[in-house]
């Protein structure tokens, strides 16, 4: 049976080694990470002391003021992204015109819990006067989704999910299956994190999650490497536009790749640790490969979701050696949050953009950062240097917190 086919034919990137696609590929080209040490806040109470920050975000090149009173930095990165991906794919947009088959699929893990945690400040020091008239509409992670719709005018479905780490690849699978069950035309997916506060930061600090590396900054976040020793926090954003097929063709649309297969599940294991034996994950990694009708053998390229954390990396190799068997040791798989950090729920969006980048250009991004070698991850990491490829079919992972297990799979450009 026939099913409506999806084509990614926008990309909006809003990271700290570029932003739009021809500033973010070259931040690729360089094999070098845009990670420093956190400047916005004083971390010396904290352990970790670096992350991904956008370094010259400068919101009044998208907004006008009386928007950026309503706009926290969070929704901002939302909807500049949006905007870059839709005038990168050529879509028209106004809210004078507004669009019912047009809709928005975002994600996020903590949505506007930082514009929460400066204005409690300010209510802590001048009361309820002091407070952003508008904080309540700035708190909330749906107002991703909902800040897109208004300012481009799209009218049709609408959501933004909250799935930890998995959220972007949640985001860009859930927009495969609006295109698939014709609840839309064209799908804005994609996440954005501007987690990089105080409080939000020391709370994964707390929990010993991330790196508490106190050299180079820059190689703080090192994914398989055997003396890695947790995720480094990062921000941005990045939009993708899922696109039906036809359409995407009747208007003579350049297409990155296709959008083929889609999973979703849980450990129910633990919040996060993940289950020991990674069958979850290979579940996933087997449901997605189902869903686009592909056997692992046609797999030439995985972008893991190499957090940099000791349990996930390992995991994450051993259920790739179970899906794949004999096969996994060839299959190119990198870790590339070395370049960006972790943006929580914008992560897999990004990598899903970069998977078509790769797919479009033909070729594989390294595993950056990478100098001692782990015999628990013993793939073809791609260290350091990225190489030219035959790519046809791609894999991204992400693998969150609370057991979230979600993975997408893309092909090349339908000829």
């Amino acid at each position: 049976m026939s099913r409506r086919r999806a084509v990614i034919t926008g990309i909006g990137p809003i990271t700290c080694i570029g932003q739009g696609v021809a500033e973010f590929w070259k931040g690729i080209l360089a094999e070098k990470s845009g990670i420093t040490r956190i400047s916005t806040f004083d971390t010396s109470m904290f352990h970790a002391h670096c992350g991904g920050e956008i370094p010259d975000w400068e919101p009044s090149q998208f907004f006008p003021p009386h928007r950026l009173k309503r706009l926290d930095r969070y929704a901002q990165f939302a909807v500049a992204s949006a905007k870059m991906a839709l005038d990168d794919a050529g879509i028209p947009y106004s809210r004078e015109r507004p669009q019912h088959r047009v809709g928005v699929s975002f994600g996020t893990a903590l949505g506007g819990v930082c514009q929460a945690e400066d204005q409690h400040i300010r209510f802590l020091k001048k009361g309820a006067r002091g407070v952003n008239p508008t904080l309540a509409l700035q708190v909330f992670g749906g107002s991703a989704h909902s800040n897109i719709a208004i300012e481009f005018g799209f009218r049709g479905v609408g959501t933004t999910n909250s799935n930890s780490c998995a959220s972007g690849t949640v985001a860009v699978g859930e927009a495969l299956r609006y295109i698939r069950d014709n609840f839309a035309d064209v799908i804005v997916a994609g996440g954005a994190e501007a987690a990089l506060a105080t409080l939000s930061f020391g709370a994964f600090d707390l929990i010993k999650t991330m790196s508490r590396w106190n050299g180079d900054p820059a190689l703080s976040c090192r994914p398989f490497d055997r003396l890695r020793d947790g995720f480094v926090m990062g921000e941005g954003a990045m939009s993708l536009i899922v696109e039906e097929l036809a359409h995407a063709r009747s208007r003579g649309a350049r297409i990155y790749a296709e959008v083929l297969g889609y999973s979703l599940n849980n450990d129910a294991y633990h919040m996060t640790s993940p289950l020991p034996d990674g069958q979850s994950c290979a579940q996933a990694m087997r449901d997605a490969l189902a869903d686009a009708r592909l056997t692992p053998e046609q797999i030439d390229y995985i972008n893991a979701h190499a957090s940099s954390t000791q349990l996930n990396d390992n995991t994450e190799t051993m259920s790739i050696k179970q899906v794949f068997q004999e096969q996994a040791r060839k299959i190119p798989v990198t870790g590339t949050k070395g370049y960006y950090a972790h943006p929580l729920g914008a992560t897999g969006a990004i990598e899903a953009a970069l998977c078509a980048l790769a797919l479009n250009r033909q070729w594989v991004p390294p595993t950056i950062n990478y100098q001692h070698c782990d015999p628990a991850c013993d793939l073809d990491l791609v260290p350091n240097h990225g190489r030219s490829a035959k790519l046809d079919y791609v894999m991204s992972n992400s693998f969150g917190f609370g057991g979230i297990n979600a993975c997408v799979i893309l092909g090349p450009s339908p000829r």
